[in-house]
């Protein structure tokens, strides 16, 4: 990156400047419903954002919460509030109320950005409670809301889009530099309580030329569609950044990604690369219609969340032709770092390191472990968050120099891939030998009969440590102490004696984090419990 502190650098011109390099304006830029979007009418509006949050005295590292569905408004919001300087923070849109609550808190936020219905569910909890907020912005709404509650909160109210009918089209960018504050994201809490990563104005476009161009080749003739929501890092980068800065388009859908919508905006839209979480590949899978459509106009799918089980890529691909890309991330970070390639994607491994990045495994004295071996992966590069906001202890834990470990826990095999083990908090030191829960549950999901599996660790009667599976059947299973033993005796056939779970238990759902993510934590809560 050819810039010095004390250079001008901001997120926003910088993302979108190929495009007005290129003279691109009249491309599409996103696609949403049945509306599209040219560059120049996104800018423009882009432009009016960061010149009403201007006129609402809005100052350079401000915070901005903004609580909405994927949509234009979304992206007008977060790229204008960078533009000016300021610093929005998107939340997850499928959280009770009690928890946005904790969001502004903790963030000291002082402009909402809220769908009707959420706000309307928000309000009644804000009375007498000591906030920084000074201005609630009510979004378009992506449902049917009769009204809009105006009271609880003692300040300003005003309806999005009549404040952004007032503004200039055009604005200049605040003079920030690359390594003030640009945006934060809060951690999905798949491991406890959320907290705020803090990135900066470069990191970005650092992940644009990592892995947008370093390892999807994306130019001005893809179409990115994300099932991962643009409030997680994920869904951040592949539906909107890593087009707008390649002069791509994107599809925008607002609704919840159930299997046949994404089917069918998949068919209407004909993106050339989807993203979503191995959860949804299986959901798909699954559908009852899935083998009615033809998605051969991808030119490759993306998996990033959660590791991918092999019988997933395998199915996926034998089904559709296309082959899925899985890669590991995280909200620190804020994309993809280890990653597969395109062509030479193999089922079962995270792959390579992506360019621009460095990792190591290392065992719990911080030396490196010899190939094969399972250790702690840390990783270094130029977008991971320099710190987690109000947050010094968890800091010092996770951040440490220029690296950062991530929890979780890998080796390489023969070939120098990365494989993935499992998250730190969630390996099973069964007989005094580990065990991946990651490799226990692949081969329950392998069965037939098996929807997904879950495995953790649990004390046994004499206080020693086993492993303990939760399973979701198909619908044609009858959950029966017989199938427990038939799991068992298939995972005995296929793994070595010590990894088998001592106990099956059947439930209607595992417990995931609204990225996909199971949250084994919630599992070893309710085990203890019982």
């Amino acid at each position: 990156m050819h810039v010095t502190a004390t250079d001008t650098y901001n997120v926003t011109d910088e993302v979108f400047r190929k495009v007005m390099d290129e003279g691109w304006l009249e491309r599409p830029a996103l696609y949403f419903r049945d509306s599209v979007w040219t560059y120049a009418q996104l800018l423009r509006s882009i432009n009016q954002v960061a010149n009403g949050l201007e006129s609402l005295g809005i100052e350079e590292e401000n915070r901005i919460v903004i609580i909405s569905c994927d949509s234009p408004h979304f992206l007008s919001i977060m790229y204008g509030a960078m533009k000016r300087g300021a610093v929005p923070i998107p939340i997850n849109t499928n959280l009770p109320a009690e928890d946005y609550l904790y969001y502004l808190l903790d963030s000291r936020a002082k402009i909402l950005a809220v769908e009707p219905n959420l706000w309307n569910q928000l309000a009644p909890l804000l009375k007498n409670v000591p906030l920084a907020l000074k201005w609630v912005l009510i979004l378009p709404s992506a449902t049917q809301v009769s009204h809009v509650n105006l009271t609880g909160f003692g300040g300003p109210i005003l309806c999005y889009q009549d404040w952004l009918a007032c503004q200039s089209e055009s604005s200049r960018p605040a003079r920030t530099r690359y390594d003030d504050q640009a945006f934060w994201l809060y951690s999905s809490g798949s491991t406890g309580q959320p907290k705020a990563a803090v990135h900066l104005q470069k990191d970005m476009m650092v992940c644009n030329t990592s892995y947008a161009q370093g390892i999807l080749h994306i130019t001005e003739e893809d179409r990115l569609f994300s099932a991962s929501k643009l409030f997680f890092a994920y869904g951040l980068g592949n539906g909107s950044y890593f087009a707008f800065a390649n002069g791509a388009s994107v599809v925008l859908e607002p609704d919840k990604p159930e299997p046949l919508i994404m089917f069918q905006d998949l068919v209407r839209y004909r993106p050339t690369l989807f993203f979503g979480v191995p959860t949804l590949y299986n959901a798909m899978l699954r559908h009852p219609a899935s083998d009615q459509f033809d998605l051969q106009f991808l030119r490759a799918c993306v998996s990033a969340g959660e590791p991918l089980p092999q019988e997933i890529y395998i199915r996926w691909q034998q089904r559709y032709g296309v082959e899925i890309l899985d890669g590991i991330g995280s909200t620190e970070v804020l994309h993809i770092y280890i990653s597969n390639r395109l062509g030479e994607s193999k089922p079962g491994i995270t792959g390579s390191v992506v360019p621009g990045y460095e990792v190591q495994i290392l065992d719990p004295e911080m030396n490196p472990v010899a190939p094969g071996e399972m250790g702690d992966l840390y990783v270094k590069g130029d977008s991971i968050a320099p710190y987690y906001w109000g947050q010094y202890h968890k800091t010092r834990m996770s951040m440490i120099g220029e690296w950062f470990k991530t929890g979780d826990k890998y080796f390489q095999d023969a070939e120098g891939n990365f494989v993935y083990c499992g998250r730190s908090d969630d390996m099973i030191k069964a007989g005094g030998i580990w065990v991946s829960p990651i490799e226990v549950e692949n081969v329950l999901l392998e069965h037939p009969g098996v929807v997904e599996a879950a495995v953790i660790g649990q004390a046994d009667a004499d206080g020693l440590e086993k492993p303990v599976a939760f399973v979701v059947v198909q619908p044609d299973i009858s959950p029966s102490p017989e199938f427990a033993i038939e799991l068992q005796q298939y995972v005995k056939s296929h793994l070595a004696h010590y990894k088998y779970p001592r106990r099956i238990h059947f439930v209607s759902e595992l417990p995931k984090t609204a990225s996909g993510k199971i949250q084994r934590f919630r599992l070893r809560e309710s085990s203890l419990l019982s």
